[in-house]
């Protein structure tokens, strides 16, 4: 169905007429339970209030947003993308300058903010365990390479982006400091010792069913997935030891169409209240930093931004200077 099709449709469920949209714009994410949050709390009531129609695409696709930018037939308004990528993107002239006349970036986490980006909600990657379906979780990175004391298949993110480097070189005794820059030579050799007990996931969603099912009984995940992941029943066991922190983050395709409007939405999507109700709602901690007191104690203990203790922060910019260096081992290494 195309996109004014949709539009209509969507319109006429809202009964309101045509013309009470002046605008429309397209915001791609990820897909699964983190675009639906997204789609309900930074558009759903945002999207009538605003006269800006905002039609859902995905996932995410960064030789699909190159490729627009380069033919100048950009279909995307606001993209959510890896912190890392923004950064890279950036520098390489794919995305344009975000208008923080617009956007108050005062209120957000100078961490994730650069001149073509802002965060869009910051995770970390944990170690999930499925406690039904093993006799001990795994605790820390050195757990999750030890096959002798937890046998059996550990699942690990597919893609080359900060998370899996990190946790085979903290498993092998690197301190959390001296991390960067990377020893890639060392990590491969530590995920070597693993590596016929890996099982990839590309997506949440797939982490998800990896763990629920027990194919994978325990490995790294996306500290949100797990969250939702308990809600359905699955009896799931987080470690937070050395949780490793990235960010989501928001940004315009070079030469979209409707700059004004996601100037607007992005505006919108990392103000204080629907940052702290997405929070609530995924597991992932806000941006802004006038969210947290908006947000219930309790749920604010399970969050990343409380689990600092022993935590490590990915560099971004570290990432998104070797980005095309690491992943070239990366997916060279994972063909073997």
């Amino acid at each position: 169905m195309k996109n004014s099709s949709i539009i209509a449709l969507f319109v006429a469920a809202l009964g309101i007429s045509g013309n009470a949209l002046a605008d429309e714009m397209v915001f791609t994410s990820w897909g699964g339970t983190t675009q639906d949050a997204q789609k309900s709390l930074w558009a759903g009531a945002w999207s009538p209030q605003s006269n800006i129609m905002v039609t859902q695409d995905g996932p995410t696709d960064y030789g699909k947003l190159k490729a627009m930018v380069e033919a100048d037939n950009v279909t995307w308004d606001v993209v959510d993308v890896e912190g890392d990528y923004a950064v890279q993107a950036g520098k390489a002239g794919l995305l344009e300058k975000l208008d923080f006349t617009v956007i108050d970036k005062s209120k957000l986490d100078p961490r994730f903010v650069t001149d073509y980006s802002v965060g869009s909600f910051y995770y970390s990657f944990v170690i999930g365990c499925n406690k039904d379906a093993v006799e001990a979780c795994p605790k820390t990175w050195a757990d999750i390479f030890d096959t002798a004391k937890f046998p059996g298949k550990r699942a690990f993110y597919k893609w080359s982006a900060p998370g899996v480097v990190e946790a085979a070189l903290l498993a092998d005794g690197v301190p959390a400091d001296k991390l960067y820059p990377l020893d890639l030579d060392r990590a491969f050799k530590k995920l070597d010792t693993i590596k016929s007990d890996i099982v990839w996931w590309d997506s949440g969603a797939q982490s998800q069913q990896l763990l629920a099912s027990a194919e994978a009984p325990f490995g790294s995940f996306w500290n949100g997935r797990l969250t939702a992941l308990a809600k359905t029943g699955v009896s799931v066991e987080t470690s937070w030891t050395n949780n490793i922190t990235a960010a989501d983050a928001l940004v315009v395709p070079k030469g979209a169409k409707n700059k004004e409007a996601a100037m607007k939405f992005i505006a919108n999507a990392t103000s204080g209240k629907p940052q702290a109700d997405f929070a609530t709602m995924t597991g992932y901690a806000p941006i802004n930093l006038d969210s947290p007191g908006m947000m219930d104690p309790e749920v604010r203990k399970t969050l990343p931004d409380q689990q600092a203790q022993t935590q490590v922060n990915a560099d971004m910019n570290y990432w998104a200077e070797h980005r095309d260096e690491i992943g070239k081992r990366w997916y060279a290494w994972q063909a073997k």
